[in-house]
């Protein structure tokens, strides 16, 4: 059974929280005592219904308040598919959050308020989507039971985010019209829309490929922390634990290290107590090598045939994380998988506007939630790929010098 990871955004008040909370409960992926938690609370709220908005709204505030503060990540299984849901914030001064949500997402469940229709969030939401090279987007128009399902309404939102997808280049986008609330279109086919013809959610999620082709990428093996048990036993066994960031490797493939550019042969890899021929993207795993040679934390093991780009001058998409703006020519630290080097702002070649989906490049003060395009100068060369390729190489973040605060996240171009 396959894992489908996805996430949802929109705006305020859309209805993100309530349609997980539709999808768990008419799923039956909720226990009997989390329904009577979210029963009670919502009695003591005041609410004539059971809000299945709590179920993910955890945080004080946000119950407080009605609205998601944090991302919230649950998990549900049906018999055709297992999925993470990331369920992401809507106000535009949790557009970081949103992003972090995202970064793992196979595909972006958008809703829109059918009584409002496209909105900047809509739009901010998308580009995000873009960007992170999320590759399905089903929008969810909601609210339909506010508008009396009206077919006409549902078609010019339709239209109007063809638009938005064609300027952003997302291919495969879906449209779905829902109540959140009472659950048509859900999980269920809705007998108030006979005009629509196509899968109800649960049915599109679990049907929907997801083929990221992560076997066909070329190998990469960030070492993350040196084996020396020097026990009687291992006497003499030295192995290098990480995760595999990219591709396979097996037992018996000659190996480059990164930056000394030393090959080795791989002689065995392990996985927890057992030892296995081949590791595939995503696992972790300790790799012996044939020879004694000196690899640390932040080396790379690659194959010598699919060598990534050597660069200490990285050009990337940025997203501002800290209330704090970015100081132009100030310096950072660059985490980029398991190394760490200095790095200091060189330009910024431009800022997105997300309302027109233009570039403004005079406009170069970069804030919090803000999107932008910038040029690094790294103290020692990185080895990396675009994001397109490798959204694990081809990502870092910022981190202040002093504070320890991560400030960004870069996805490299």
């Amino acid at each position: 059974m396959n894992l489908l990871r996805f996430t949802t955004a929109g705006s305020v008040d859309d209805g993100k929280s309530t349609l997980i909370g539709r999808l768990l409960y008419d799923s039956k992926a909720i226990f009997e005592d989390q329904l009577e938690a979210i029963d009670l609370a919502s009695k003591r709220k005041g609410e004539e219904h059971i809000n299945l908005a709590l179920l993910t709204d955890g945080l004080k505030a946000e119950r407080e308040q009605g609205i998601t503060i944090d991302v919230a990540y649950r998990y549900f299984a049906t018999p055709k598919r297992k999925f993470i849901i990331a369920d992401t914030p809507g106000h535009i001064q949790y557009t970081r959050n949103m992003v972090t949500g995202a970064s793992t997402a196979d595909l972006a469940l958008i809703l829109v308020d059918a009584r409002n229709g496209i909105s900047e969030q809509t739009i901010r939401h998308s580009y995000i989507a873009s960007l992170l090279q999320i590759k399905h987007i089903i929008l969810c128009i909601n609210k339909m039971d506010m508008v009396n399902f009206s077919e006409q309404i549902f078609q010019n939102i339709k239209k109007n985010y063809v638009e938005i997808a064609e300027k952003l280049n997302i291919q495969n986008v879906h449209y779905i019209p829902i109540s959140a609330l009472n659950g048509d279109n859900v999980v269920n086919r809705s007998e108030h829309t006979p005009w629509y013809k196509e899968s109800s959610l649960i049915e599109m999620l679990e049907t929907i490929e997801v083929n990221n082709n992560t076997e066909k990428l070329p190998a990469r093996f960030p070492v993350q922390y040196i084996i020396r048990p020097e026990s009687d036993k291992f006497h003499d066994f030295r192995g290098y634990a990480g995760q595999l960031a990219g591709g396979a490797i097996s037992v018996g493939d000659l190996v480059v290290i990164l930056p000394n550019l030393i090959e080795s042969k791989i002689t065995g890899i392990t996985i927890y107590n057992e030892s296995i021929k081949t590791a595939n993207i995503g696992e972790s795993v300790c790799i012996t090598l044939e020879d004694d040679v000196d690899v640390s934390r932040g080396d790379m093991l690659v194959k010598k045939d699919e060598m990534p780009e050597k660069n200490q001058d990285i050009k990337m998409m940025l997203c501002w994380f800290n209330e704090r703006p970015m100081n132009q020519n100030g310096k950072y630290i660059v985490r980029h998988t398991s190394n760490e080097v200095r790095c200091i702002i060189k330009d910024v070649s431009f800022k997105m506007d997300i309302n027109s989906l233009t570039k403004n490049t005079q406009d170069k003060k970069i804030g919090m939630n803000d999107i932008a395009c910038v040029d690094i100068r790294t103290s020692k060369a990185l080895f990396t790929d675009s994001y397109i390729k490798n959204k694990i190489t081809g990502s870092l973040i910022l981190i202040d010098e002093v504070t320890n605060e991560t400030m960004a996240a870069g996805m490299i171009m």
